[in-house]
């Protein structure tokens, strides 16, 4: 029964996330929604004098993507400041620890030897081992279908980024683990879960890599397909009596937002790091230079 629910859960998920992908507007020849974002950050910082001096003076594309990156890093810090004071709301609330007590104590009456075997095999989508393998296969494949040597950095910074953090999150937070499994002893703190966020982080990332050339409709399946596997390590966590809901909610959050943090910084499936700045540094430099009239913003070939 617990599994059946895992697999319900990852459905609806990825059924939704594929739905909202397939609704997000295409328009075929116009460049990529990153390049078109960078392209209008360019054309704000042509139209403010103060932001010419910054760009004249200052503006060095490897530089402000490198502090775009570390101003993302602040931002996840502060939201897992923030994600500690819920926990110590659901900690502190009856009604809110109840929900996650009777979410875990369903799990556990429910579950059969065949159910524990399909739920174990499914959390292992979240360990660190073998996303690290995966991302091995994964980077191989995708450098012979789209050539570019920033895969490797890419995944390598999606991966040890959200590791690093999760883990010092872990022990700033250290919220004690469920007792319905033993084995729940033996790990280390509770929230939030590091397998959520591997699972959500990386199959965002494969999902990126794996959405370039290809069409709308195939983009929109990937995604979902990586929604809907993030969405069911996340339930294989509960199910298994090894975090609370809360636990997989914050890490399946925590990791698509370090995911989004490395997606701009490599400017999206232009792959490239300090790519949007470029772009944005580009667009500026050149409305400079423009007469007065309608500033066209150029298309991308990125793909």
């Amino acid at each position: 029964m617990p599994f059946v629910l895992l697999l319900l859960v990852a459905l609806a998920v990825g059924s939704l996330v594929t739905v909202l992908a397939a609704h997000y507007p295409h328009t075929a020849g116009v460049s990529q929604p990153s390049d078109r974002a960078a392209q209008r950050i360019g054309h704000t910082i042509a139209e403010h004098r103060g932001l010419r001096r910054l760009l004249r003076s200052r503006l060095d594309p490897a530089t402000a993507t490198g502090l775009a990156l570390s101003l993302a890093l602040v931002v996840i810090l502060v939201a897992g400041l923030v994600m500690a004071a819920l926990t110590y709301l659901i900690r502190s609330s009856s009604l809110l620890a109840d929900v996650d007590r009777n979410i875990g104590q369903w799990g556990v009456d429910h579950r059969t030897d065949w159910s524990t075997e399909a739920l174990e095999l499914v959390t292992l989508l979240g360990d660190t081992r073998v996303v690290i393998g995966l991302a091995l296969i994964v980077g191989i494949v995708e450098y012979l279908r789209r050539p570019s040597y920033w895969i490797a950095p890419f995944l390598f910074v999606v991966i040890a980024g959200q590791v690093f953090l999760t883990g010092t999150l872990k022990e700033l937070i250290d919220r004690v683990r469920p007792e319905f499994n033993p084995v729940a002893a033996t790990l280390n703190p509770s929230f939030p879960s590091g397998h959520s966020a591997a699972a959500a982080a990386f199959f965002g990332a494969v999902a990126l890599l794996m959405s370039r050339g290809r069409t709308p409709a195939q983009r929109s399946i990937i995604v979902g397909a990586a929604a809907a596997v993030a969405a069911g390590v996340a339930c294989s966590r509960v199910m298994l009596g090894v975090h609370w809901f809360s636990d997989v909610v914050a890490g399946v959050l925590f990791g698509w937002a370090w995911f989004a943090a490395c997606s701009i910084a490599f400017g999206g499936r232009m792959l490239r790091f300090g790519a949007a700045a470029e772009e944005a540094a580009r667009v500026a430099e050149e409305d400079l230079h423009r007469p007065a009239g309608p500033r066209p913003e150029r298309t991308s070939s990125g793909g």
